[in-house]
């Protein structure tokens, strides 16, 4: 947990032991580190209400209080894999496009949509499940992580975090923490029982198809397409959320 806590934050957590054992553990409790980002978030979101700041001004003030608390990793890992499925050639052009560190147009773009839509959705969420629907979405995004490292999905590289944490989760702890996830997610909104639900299932319908499509692509997933997944999954809640309103 302290490694989750040091590798997915930053707060000052001291890691402990750092090796493969460790990282997979450490991806198997992500969604933890969700739960507690969200809950800052949320908090957040609640307090700019609370000064009577515009809907869309509280939106990018939490947005950037994400990056700020996660070092833009995630944000990060969306550029890079965005680029890499844009470029032409074969996965190793892709890959050393991805490696590069440079933001191409289609990093750009995606990022401007991504936390343009981002901000708007956590200004414009209705008051009576804009905790739950918070929360949710930065769980959902770091249970993403799960699915992309579950057993049969290869690492795109020998080495690199992929390498480390590639097929390290069983079925049965995937599985678990999406079924508690969808469970928990009828609480969101009052009144709608069916909305939280209809989001995971929409995320993860995502990430899904996000790694079947890296694994033809890339050959595997990489670092990179964690954090990817994990932006896409919690856009895909918070716009659930707010277009149920």
């Amino acid at each position: 947990m302290r490694l989750a806590v040091s590798w997915l934050t930053v707060l000052p957590v001291r890691a402990g032991r750092v090796d493969a054992a460790s990282c997979r553990q450490a991806i198997t409790l992500a969604p933890l580190i969700g739960l507690l980002l969200g809950g800052v978030a949320a908090g957040a979101s609640r307090g700019l209400e609370l000064l009577a700041a515009p809907p869309l001004l509280a939106g990018l003030l939490v947005v950037g209080l994400l990056a700020l608390l996660t070092r833009g990793m995630h944000l990060d890992g969306l550029a890079d894999t965005v680029d890499g499925l844009g470029c032409y050639g074969p996965p190793e052009r892709a890959l050393a496009v991805m490696k590069d560190g440079g933001a191409g147009p289609f990093a750009v773009v995606a990022l401007i949509v991504v936390l343009g839509a981002e901000a708007v959705c956590f200004g414009s969420l209705p008051l009576d499940n804009r905790t739950g629907a918070v929360v949710l979405a930065l769980t959902v995004g770091r249970a993403a992580f799960l699915w992309c490292c579950r057993r049969g999905v290869p690492p795109a590289r020998p080495d690199g975090m992929g390498a480390l944490v590639a097929g390290s989760q069983t079925p049965v702890v995937v599985w678990a923490w999406w079924a508690a996830l969808l469970a928990v997610s009828v609480l969101v909104a009052p009144g709608r029982p069916w909305l939280g639900p209809v989001a995971v299932v929409a995320a993860g319908a995502l990430v899904v198809a996000l790694v079947r499509h890296v694994r033809r692509r890339f050959g595997g997933i990489t670092g990179d397409v964690l954090g990817a997944a994990a932006e896409l999954a919690t856009l895909v809640v918070l716009v659930v959320c707010t277009l149920a309103r």
